[in-house]
């Protein structure tokens, strides 16, 4: 297995979080990045949270995908305590179907951004795919994957739909 040189952090505030999220983790893994997956609540284990951020920074975590349902702020809340790019994954937990924790993540007042995907598992995976992009404008390697992964996803559309 070839070394990896980048690692990405994948957070979210609920156990019940996770066949969403792994939509994240098994899409930073298709392109080869390490990828930390934690459980980390930022109302009910903030100690966790800014103990997670300070080994984050230390490890050189390139990113940090956070998703979270209701009106949890997991992404904004990590963004308030670190520099590490955060992108921020609502989850369609509530009786709302995830447009509060949507309003929550994309409404950060300016001057600590997080950068908001869609609702659910189509937003876990382009948060990925994003930081993959992020990161290959650096690493020709992974440049060159991302260029063959779009150029396998376009290959599968038919040009005319199947009878």
């Amino acid at each position: 297995m070839p070394v990896r040189k980048h690692r990405v952090a994948v957070l979210m505030g609920s156990d019940s979080d996770y066949p969403i999220m792994k939509a994240a983790e098994d899409t930073l893994e298709q392109f080869e990045i390490e990828t930390d997956v934690r459980v980390i609540s930022a109302h009910r284990t903030p100690e966790r949270l800014t103990r997670f951020l300070a080994e984050a920074e230390e490890a050189g975590v390139a990113a940090i995908i956070c998703g979270a349902g209701w009106a949890a702020h997991l992404a904004g809340v990590t963004a308030a305590h670190t520099t590490i790019p955060v992108l921020g994954v609502p989850i369609e937990s509530s009786p709302l179907n995830g447009m509060d924790a949507l309003l929550a993540t994309v409404q950060m007042p300016g001057g600590i951004p997080v950068g908001t995907l869609s609702i659910g598992k189509g937003g876990a995976k382009n948060a990925a795919l994003l930081v993959v992009a992020f990161i290959a404008r650096f690493d020709p390697d992974l440049a060159k994957k991302l260029v063959e992964f779009r150029e396998a996803q376009s290959a599968k559309v038919p040009e005319r739909p199947s009878l």
